[in-house]
């Protein structure tokens, strides 16, 4: 059974629709990273899971419990909201730490908060202190700080910081865990060490992430399943592998990782291996299936690292080398094609013989090759 499921939900900010009709469910214990440009919608989406925003349609369920229906009043009254915000946690990039309390305080505080509203809080106020502190002393050492837990957040690390930030979160036991940008404020050794943590972490509580990243790589390495969000749409959700290796659009291709986009034309299908012509030379793609007419527009997108260019001119399509440089101990070639297009093309090692203006030629394998833009690919609305 899913442990939240999300239908059609809306979102409106004067006339600028900001998101449009997004479906998914999680199980327990799964981990979904929201990619996607500035203002695609991956914020507003989190302030709609914890009820920090309204959706004006849609419908939110978690363990089978319906929290919010857009057609139903009753879940939307204010009382109702508070206490359906406790299924979900919210860390932001922010930390969001209260500085006159230390971290034990600031671990405890909400917790603490909500009980004073329990009728029995006057006679077990002691008692109650003593769960709560106990509570959050145990957060506190699974996150390593048992000895930071009386430092205030100006004596402690960014890195720190946040564990604390995810500690609170935590304490009222939430069912999802929302994460907008938690280690964007982190300098870069720091935050691929607390993406290590946060993923021991989340193993080992079982608890289920939706974690919001402007960083690819943290997206893949974090997550069981990403949704690339454009324009207030999921262009895309699948696994990392679908993501990077089986995108559906020339947006997500381009957006994960660095992809070139081609446009040819099909010709004869054989063997599901599609034959398409593109700057001035046949080439090949796996059809997967799909029946494509000879003489329709294709787009083909094929990775860099999949792009592969010859010297020696023997076989492939013709090109002219633009550009070269190296990073990260690959040389990065820019190629133009015969029709004006430019490709990049990666090798590892550092190749000084390859120079602007050099005459070579360009080939990928048909398995490298994917079909995106497809139109049965491209309608938006709800993925599950």
């Amino acid at each position: 059974m899913a442990i939240l499921e999300v239908e059609h939900i809306n979102k409106t900010f004067g006339r600028t629709e900001v998101l449009k009709d997004i479906s998914f469910s999680l199980e327990r214990g799964q981990v979904l990273s929201l990619i996607g440009s500035s203002g695609s919608g991956k914020t507003t989406l989190l302030r709609c899971l914890n009820f920090l925003e309204t959706p004006d349609k849609g419908v939110i369920r978690v363990n089978d419990e319906l929290l919010f229906d857009a057609a139903n009043p009753v879940t939307k009254q204010e009382s109702e909201i508070r206490k359906k915000r406790l299924h979900f946690g919210l860390v932001f990039q922010s930390f969001n730490l209260f500085p006159q309390y230390t971290a034990l305080g600031n671990v405890m505080l909400a917790k603490e908060l909500l009980a004073k509203s329990q009728p029995d809080y006057k006679a077990r106020k002691k008692e109650i202190h003593a769960e709560i502190e106990a509570e959050a002393k145990n957060l506190l050492d699974q996150m390593g700080l048992s000895e930071r837990m009386n430092n205030y957040p100006h004596q402690l690390s960014g890195g720190q910081c946040q564990r604390v930030a995810i500690a609170r979160s935590l304490v009222n036991n939430p069912k999802v865990l929302l994460l907008d940008e938690p280690l964007g404020a982190l300098d870069l050794q720091l935050r691929r060490a607390m993406q290590l943590e946060l993923k021991r972490l989340q193993k080992k509580l079982g608890i289920t992430f939706i974690y919001i990243t402007h960083d690819q790589e943290e997206a893949i390495n974090m997550s069981d399943r990403i949704a690339v969000m454009n324009k207030g749409t999921f262009e895309q959700i699948g696994t990392p592998d679908e993501i990077y290796n089986h995108p559906k659009t020339s947006y997500v291709a381009t957006f994960v990782g660095n992809a070139n986009i081609l446009k040819g034309t099909a010709q004869e299908t054989e063997a599901d291996i599609l034959k398409v012509s593109l700057a001035g030379s046949i080439v090949s793609a796996v059809a997967e299936g799909k029946k494509i007419a000879p003489g329709t527009p294709v787009t083909l997108a094929v990775r860099s690292e999949n792009m592969i260019f010859d010297e020696t001119c023997q076989s492939g399509m013709e090109a002219v080398v633009v550009e070269k440089s190296f990073a990260g101990g690959l040389l990065r070639v820019v190629l133009k094609l015969a029709d004006g297009t430019e490709v990049i093309a990666n090798r590892h090692g550092i190749d000084a013989g390859v120079q602007p203006g050099q005459k070579v030629t360009c080939h990928f394998d048909a398995e490298n090759a994917v079909l995106v833009d497809l139109p049965s690919e491209t309608e938006s609305g709800a993925a599950v």
